[in-house]
């Protein structure tokens, strides 16, 4: 099965924005060429996450520790 990353981000997104930590999060992108998730904060801040080589929900828990 072929996971649709930037969908998981997407769904994701809604429940990272419901917390008290990341309700300033605004947008998660991802770069399949670059294996990079780039997510952007109100304030115009970004930071990134290498997700090389990941399944889904090791993608999750990357994201979720680098930006929290």
């Amino acid at each position: 099965m072929t996971e649709d990353k930037q969908k998981i981000l997407d769904l994701l997104l809604p429940a990272l924005q419901a917390t008290r930590n990341l309700h300033g999060l605004r947008a998660l992108e991802y770069s399949e060429e670059r294996e990079l998730v780039y997510a952007t904060f109100e304030s115009g801040y970004q930071k990134v996450v290498n997700v090389a080589c990941d399944s889904g929900t090791s993608m999750i828990r990357d994201v979720i520790g680098q930006i929290a």
